[in-house]
This record gives structure tokens, C-alpha cells and sequence, in this order.
């Protein structure tokens, strides 16, 4: 008898096919992504579930009372309550390696773009406000032989300190729980200390993963040790940046620009300061988004669904659920 999963969610056609296969399968049928309570009513005989977005805590696993599986269609897994699944016994993956070079091109797009002024300046021209003789107005930053800055050196970190030191010629430091003495030697990168890399990077591109520790770690004090030159990068979790203090940072000239593919609330409010501001780009938290990348990720979380259920073949477990 094949195991029932639920997926709370579209799948490209033929990785929903592969499932199948391998799954009795019921699938979310609204057009709006689903919510906790929806998820909950939807669950309890199932014994898989895939999910992306959705909070995943005690009231969905409560009520999914044959859970045994849930798989996260993302690399970043904040919306399951790791506890909780802990508690609950339940197993739970997610999608690495597939889209780090992905994230790591959008990243060096939003340092390429902020420090060129390329939004600000192609309004520019499309208004009609482009003249001559103005050039000196529209300069912008080199990025090559500058400093990149990295906060948090997984293989995203490294994928984009690698297009900074080989394609750039930047000179890269990082900042990261431990130190990667390899990574170092590899790429001919530097440590710094977190104050340090604050103080003396051109760029800076944050990339930890959001959690108690990171949840508001750049905020007033770390923007104000930055140079007035600096430019800020977050494609990782909205919640790691106290939005607040980023406006009073690019408002006051603290720091020169920004470039943002995360916010604290998704999608961002239009009314939100950061999208009256010139010297910001952004992003609507696309870092992955290549069709033939999310169609990788969804057959990675597909497989750790299937494979997980049937105890065949590789499932890329949560980091704080494997086996030490």
C-alpha cells in the first residue's frame, strides 16, 4: 500500500508525476498559498506532507497524527518549528546544494546594481530626465579590488566569495560562527572578526540563516560602525535586519545603498519607507527563482518526501534533526 502525503502546494507537472509513482497523494487546491489552520484541516490521515512557507508548529503537527515526514520545497527552513518536530519524532528535509550558485548570481546582482545605481538611473533615462553634461551626477561605485565583506560562509557564502575573489578581483573577508581555515586556504579569503568586517568593508552581503542568535543581528549599532560608503546586502531572512534602523542608516547617509531580496514582512507593505528610497534595490525574495532551478529544488523535496516514507535513497535531513 502506497504511504498518503499531502503537498500544500503546486508542483511543476512532472515532479508531482514522480510522487504519484511512489505516493497516494492529495494536493492544496486554492489559488492563495495555504494557511497553518487550512493545513491543519488538511492533514490527518496523512503520513507525508511537503510544504513551503507555511508555519509548520504544534497545532499542524497535532493535528497531522500520522505524520512522518515533512518536506520543505527551500535550503531555509524558519517556518518549521524544529522543537516541535523533535517532540512530534517527525523527520524533516530540506533543499541544499541545488541553488547555491543561483542565490550567489542574485546576490552579485544586487552588488552590481546598487553600487552602479542601475534601477535608480534606468528610471532615470526612461523618464526622460537623462542630459548632458551630467554625468558627474549619475557616478556610482567600482566593485572590482573593493572590499566584500560576507556574514555567515555556507556554501551560498562561498559560492559568492568565489565570484568576488576569481571574477572581481575583491579583496574578501568573512565573518562565521567558526572558522573554515580550507575555504581560506582554497579561495584566498580572510577572517575577520565581526566588528572588523563591519568597519571595513565596501560591501557587505549578509547570509546566516535566520534564528534566535540571528534574528535582528544588523541594526543601529552595527549600521552606524559601517563606512558612509558602504554598500548592504541581504538575501538571506528579513528578520536578521531591524528594517528601522536600515531607513535612519540610508536616510541619514550613514551607509551609501542597499540591496534587498528579504524583508521582516513578505510580501513588503507598499507603504514601506525602503521602497520611497532611491538608493535601494528591491527584490521580491527571488533569490532562486530560475525555472530550472526550482524545478531541481522541487524534485530534491519530492525525492526527501518519497525516500524518507519508503527508506530508500538519500533524504538531505534538517541539520539539527540528523543523527550525531
Amino acid at each position: 500500500m502506497k504511504p498518503r502525503v499531502y503537498i500544500a502546494r503546486a508542483l511543476p507537472e512532472e515532479v508531482l508525476h514522480y510522487v504519484e509513482e511512489h505516493c497516494e497523494v492529495r494536493q492544496w487546491q486554492g489559488t492563495q498559498a495555504i494557511t497553518r489552520e487550512q493545513l491543519a484541516d488538511e492533514i490527518d490521515d496523512a503520513e507525508g506532507l511537503l510544504v513551503t512557507g507555511t508555519l509548520v508548529g504544534d497545532d499542524v503537527l497535532e493535528a497531522g497524527k500520522q505524520l512522518r515526514v515533512v518536506s520543505n520545497l527551500s535550503v531555509g527552513y524558519d517556518n518549521l518549528d524544529v522543537d516541535a518536530l523533535k517532540r512530534y519524532g517527525i523527520t524533516a528535509g530540506h533543499t541544499p546544494y541545488v541553488l547555491d550558485d543561483t542565490v550567489a548570481d542574485l546576490a552579485f546582482a544586487l552588488i552590481l546594481s546598487t553600487a552602479r545605481r542601475v534601477a535608480e538611473l534606468d528610471k532615470l533615462v526612461k523618464e526622460g530626465r537623462w542630459r548632458k553634461g551630467m554625468d558627474s551626477a549619475l557616478f556610482g561605485a567600482d566593485v572590482h579590488h573593493a572590499k566584500l565583506g560576507i556574514i555567515g560562509m555556507g556554501r551560498i557564502g562561498e559560492a559568492i566569495a568565489r565570484r568576488a575573489k576569481f571574477g572581481f578581483e575583491m579583496n574578501v573577508a568573512y565573518y562565521n560562527r567558526s572558522r573554515k581555515p580550507e575555504v581560506e586556504e582554497q579561495l584566498g579569503i580572510q577572517y575577520n572578526s565581526f566588528e572588523e568586517l563591519l568597519q571595513t568593508s565596501d560591501f557587505i552581503v549578509l547570509m546566516t540563516p535566520l534564528t534566535a542568535q540571528t534574528r535582528g543581528l544588523i541594526g543601529e549599532t552595527q549600521f552606524a560602525m559601517m563606512k558612509r560608503s558602504a554598500i548592504f546586502i541581504n538575501v538571506s531572512r528579513g528578520g536578521t535586519v531591524d528594517e528601522q534602523a536600515l531607513v535612519g542608516a540610508l536616510e541619514s547617509g550613514q551607509i551609501y545603498a542597499a540591496g534587498l531580496d528579504v524583508y521582516e514582512q513578505e510580501p513588503v507593505n507598499p507603504d514601506h519607507p525602503l521602497l520611497k528610497l532611491d538608493n535601494v534595490v528591491t527584490l521580491p525574495h527571488l533569490g532562486s527563482a530560475t525555472a530550472n532551478t526550482r524545478l531541481q529544488m522541487a524534485y530534491v523535496a519530492a525525492r526527501n518526501l518519497v525516500h524518507a516514507l519508503t527508506g530508500e535513497g538519500k533524504v538531505y535531513i534538517l541539520p539539527e534533526l540528523q543523527s550525531k
